[in-house]
């Protein structure tokens, strides 16, 4: 008996609050296990997706920045792509460039125009190609990359704006338009990879992911006019579906992060981790999923801020450590703390660092126990 297939429609730069007023995404939430408090890793799509392919924290992994895919540490983590190629599943890619994934275990991986592709076109007849597949009796893992959003953003504030623009941070209303114009697209585009799933009746045998690896700024805070400069949470929340034949569909608002993507996948498979590899930073999901008493654990993050460079350091130097109440964020270039109660101020306007000295002394201590971690 073939093992369930896995596909990944990954929505690069969907913002959790725009998918939380969509009607697109509001009827998905009848359909699937919805993560309300899903944080990522790295809000850059590189560290972001290689922390979920690997299950694994950058810190770790090698690639924790802009820079780093080719530092990712093959020989120590065993990716999600590896561990199903290795279980005779056909595995193909269709991504926005060559950094984004670690390509182990990949029998394709294919870069799409991201300019010029329609990718409804373009992934719907990937959908029908791959499931001949199942015919032939062989699973498959589907990753499709929705680059979109990062286009628009890139052409539309990349390269007309910096990090400091006043001419960007004084007009959020417009901000907002550009961004929800690029976002009704992607729903646009999920509705159609969803109704062509559904037509080819992969959605009996498939666990479908759709996900986002971070946010996108519309102006909340000066010094950042998109991604990868903070580690706020319209970056770090992040979009979460779990479509998973034979569990039943609900909201789950603990705390998760998207390192539990990889193990959660491989536990629906019954798929055992290769205890020769390095251990896993994220855990499986399942029993969250079906309602088993489950700890939350906390998120950490990192990323680069250029400041007022115009390329993003080699090295991350801000630092973030989360749980569903409390966030602290150390800026390392300039070796200042941050300390949110994100219950009573979700838009994390007021630093009370230094006026809750016992969560920030926990949180510390907790975030510099994952940094001696590395490998």
């Amino acid at each position: 008996m073939t093992k369930k297939n896995i596909i990944i429609l990954m929505m690069d730069g969907g913002r959790l609050d725009r998918a939380l007023n969509s009607n697109i995404f509001n009827k998905l939430k009848s359909k699937s296990i919805f993560f309300s408090n899903s944080i990522t890793y790295g809000p850059h799509t590189i560290a972001a997706m290689h922390a979920v392919f690997s299950g694994s924290y950058g810190s770790r992994t090698g690639t924790n920045s802009y820079w780093s895919t080719f530092k990712f540490k093959k020989e120590k983590f065993k990716t999600l792509t590896e561990y199903l190629h290795e279980n005779e599943y056909y595995t193909h890619a269709d991504v926005i460039n060559q950094l984004v994934l670690p390509k182990q275990g990949f029998d394709n991986y294919i870069v799409h125009d991201e300019l010029h592709d329609d990718l409804i076109e373009r992934h719907t007849n990937l959908l029908e190609q791959i499931q001949k597949k199942t015919v032939e009796g062989k699973s498959f893992f589907l990753y499709l990359h929705y680059s979109k959003i990062h286009t628009g953003i890139m052409n539309e504030v990349l390269k007309k704006y910096d990090n400091f623009s006043d001419e960007f941070f004084s007009n959020k209303e417009q901000n907002e338009l550009r961004y929800d114009k690029l976002f009704e697209a992607s729903e646009e585009y999920l509705n159609k990879m969803l109704e062509k799933i559904h037509e080819l009746n992969l959605n009996e045998n498939s666990i479908i992911l759709v996900m986002s690896d971070h946010g996108v700024s519309i102006g909340e805070k000066i010094g950042e006019r998109a991604y990868g400069a903070f580690c706020y949470d319209y970056t770090l929340r992040t979009i979460t579906h779990f479509m998973i034949p034979g569990l039943d569909t609900h909201e789950i608002k603990q705390q998760i992060r998207t390192i539990d993507f990889m193990p959660t996948i491989l536990d629906l498979l019954e798929i055992p981790l290769d205890h020769s590899k390095s251990d896993l930073d994220g855990v499986s999901l399942l029993p969250l999923i079906k309602g088993d008493s489950f700890q939350e654990l906390y998120a950490f993050s990192e990323t680069g801020n250029p400041l007022h460079e115009k390329a993003p350091p080699k090295e991350p130097n801000v630092k973030s450590l989360r749980t569903s109440n409390w966030k602290l964020i150390f800026n390392e270039h300039s070796n200042t703390k941050e300390l949110y109660n994100l219950k009573l101020d979700p838009n994390e306007i007021t630093n009370l660092i230094d006026t809750e000295k016992e969560i920030e002394l926990t949180l510390w201590k907790e975030m510099r126990q994952i940094l001696e971690k590395r490998n």
